[in-house]
């Protein structure tokens, strides 16, 4: 898909996903359950969206690609997970589009007095967002990207001028009677879905240039954002609009804005709320439709689902998220909060399972380029405090989630299963366990073309080589003398040279000087006879290997060349320097499994090419 989103365009899909019904519809229901509290309720909501998304941004380095969190979790746990991650996340984004559409058809139903019903708004608005992102990505993002910034300087004007007219006694009492921390944590578990646009926006990750600084960059930078722009809002809203208004109103921040600047700020911030579920409603069909997009390019879902159009956007796709959301728009709107918070929080607690079975797994190519810190302790305290935060939102929300988790596992085997088989983390993980070799290599090549990918990386001569290179293990017990007869039994015929020749020159090179240039890395090198003649042999001692130092060698890149190839040979000594300094090349290369994982330790090196 072509990649012509930057970091604007991902902060503003981010945020444009987040700023919706959650603040401007949300708060009075909110505020009915816990009081002023409710503030409170929507930081921890915030915090811990931010623990989550961390897991998310990791997995969207290491895989940018469209689907998000339903393509790391198919990668990792597995196409069943997947499948029914896949469907949940879709009906999930699809239900809290459907909020924000719900939203603006409310705004339509009060300018007009009740004459215009809710699905005459709601069925149209639909229709031009489904047209719009059908039109392609870069067109719906730059018209997320203007949005999101005029939504956003009304919210400043909104804090701005209501700010001086907070009364102190709306916040008395802080929490309602018979309230107290349980209801302030079970409120965040309520108004979880006003941030759960982010996780989705991770579906769009394969159309972000420069992957591996703007996807965590815009995350976390938007997560920081809206929690903060949520919380000043909301202040001014509680010490603004009387407690038993606030219960009762769909329409908080609004109501609010009449109180301290009159008629002209109702009509501002009922614009900045329409601005706000518009940007919702956009980002949310641009990110639903890639999971349906994903499970048909896996097979999961038939293949027509995943055809795009010339401008790269998923048709099929956005038509069938634009006949859920219409359908969603039938729910009760506390069983649609519910449900789609209970799903948003379920897919972070599968993500961080995810991180912890990738990091696990020991894949030489899972190489995100950013990594949750405190892994694994903050992982697992945020999937403890996800699965508290479902336990505590009541049965609804379970039974709507149980019910899309078996529709997802029918969906696995009675289609999927039989047309869809790939290589997943959680079976390296297993390989580990029980010491067989369960699983092949193709998530290492598939996660090798997608870094290759992500990183842009066009091959030199040196990577040219390397791909012809051979490469093998030592048996254990190998000697320095050993390791010269291993190599000059390998280049025996590339060379044209007796095996008894190219042992002779090693061993006249090491009298010149030692070839160990770090304690883990050796580089053998001979001038051979000949014209345009240059070869390379990896070869690794996973024991080690000693030499005259107490040193103990495990990595030995071996170079052969003709005179003329002198440049060649200082090319290589310099890309070889380079990429073993990387802090995780002595990790990789000692995890690596066989001749192709080692040579991508080189190929899709972090080097200046030439």
């Amino acid at each position: 898909m072509k990649k012509g989103l930057g970091f604007t365009d991902v902060f503003c899909i981010a945020a444009g996903a987040m700023i919706s019904s959650g603040i401007f519809v949300l708060p009075g229901l909110a505020f009915s359950l816990v009081g002023p509290a409710m503030v409170v309720s929507y930081l921890i909501a915030g915090s811990l969206a931010l623990i989550g998304v961390f897991s998310v941004i990791e997995l969207a380095t290491a895989m940018p690609k469209a689907g998000g969190d339903y393509y790391f979790l198919t990668r990792s746990l597995g196409p069943l997970v997947g499948t029914v991650s896949g469907l949940l996340s879709w009906f999930a984004l699809s239900l809290k589009t459907a909020f924000a559409v719900f939203g603006l058809a409310e705004v339509v139903f009060l300018l007009s007095g009740g004459r215009v019903p809710l699905f005459a708004t709601a069925a149209p608005v639909t229709f031009f967002f489904v047209f719009l992102n059908i039109k392609g990505t870069e067109a719906a993002a730059k018209f997320e990207v203007v949005l999101v910034f005029a939504l956003l300087l009304l919210m400043g004007g909104y804090f701005v001028i209501g700010a001086p007219n907070i009364q102190l006694s709306h916040f008395r009492p802080f929490i309602i009677e018979g309230g107290g921390m349980r209801a302030v944590l079970s409120t965040a578990g309520f108004v979880f879905v006003s941030f759960g646009g982010l996780l989705k926006t991770a579906t769009i990750a394969e159309e972000v240039r420069n992957p591996r600084r703007n996807i965590p960059a815009g995350f976390i930078a938007a997560t920081i954002a809206i929690t903060l722009l949520y919380a000043l809002l909301l202040t001014v809203t509680i010490g603004v609009l009387p407690g038993d208004e606030l219960a009762d109103s769909f329409t908080p921040i609004a109501d609010t804005a009449r109180i301290f600047a009159g008629p002209i700020g109702y009509i501002a911030i009922t614009a900045a709320a329409v601005l706000a579920f518009i940007t919702t409603a956009n980002a949310g069909i641009m990110s639903a439709s890639r999971y349906p997009l994903a499970l048909g390019r896996d097979n999961l879902l038939p293949p027509f689902t995943a055809k795009v159009n010339k401008q790269g956007s998923p048709t099929v796709a956005i038509i069938l998220t634009g006949a859920v959301i219409l359908a969603s728009l039938l729910l009760d709107i506390e069983k649609l909060v519910k449900a789609a918070s209970a799903v948003v929080i379920s897919s972070y607690i599968l993500s961080a399972l995810a991180v912890l079975v990738m990091r696990k797994s020991k894949l030489t190519n899972y190489r995100p380029t950013f990594r949750v810190p405190f892994c694994p302790w903050l992982p697992l305290f945020g999937i403890a405090c996800f699965s508290f935060l479902i336990y505590d939102m009541g049965m609804v929300a379970v039974e709507i989630s149980l019910g899309l988790v078996v529709l997802g596992v029918l969906t696995y085997f009675f289609y999927g299963r039989k047309r869809s088989s790939m290589d997943y983390a959680l079976l390296h993980l297993a390989e580990g366990v029980v010491n067989r070799n369960l699983s092949a290599d193709s998530l290492e090549k598939e996660l090798y073309e997608i870094i290759h990918d992500r990183d842009e990386v066009v091959h030199d001569a040196f990577d040219e080589i390397l791909k012809t290179a051979d490469a093998f293990d030592l048996e254990p017990g190998a000697t320095p003398e050993s390791l010269i007869e291993k190599i000059a039994q390998s280049l025996e015929q590339e060379l044209s040279l007796s095996e008894e020749e190219i042992r002779i020159k090693f061993e006249e090179r090491a009298e010149q000087g030692s070839c160990v240039v770090t304690p883990f890395v050796a580089i053998p090198h001979i001038i051979v006879e000949g014209a345009r003649l240059f070869k390379i042999l990896l070869v690794r001692s996973r024991e080690g290997i000693s030499f005259e130092t107490d040193m103990s060698v495990k990595a030995f890149f071996v170079i052969a060349g003709s005179r003329d190839m002198r440049s060649m040979h200082l090319k290589a000594l310099a890309a070889i320097a380079h990429i073993v300094q990387h802090p995780e090349f002595e990790k990789r290369w000692a995890t690596a499994k066989n001749e192709t994982q080692l040579k991508d330790i080189l190929l899709l090196s972090e080097r200046i090419r030439m």
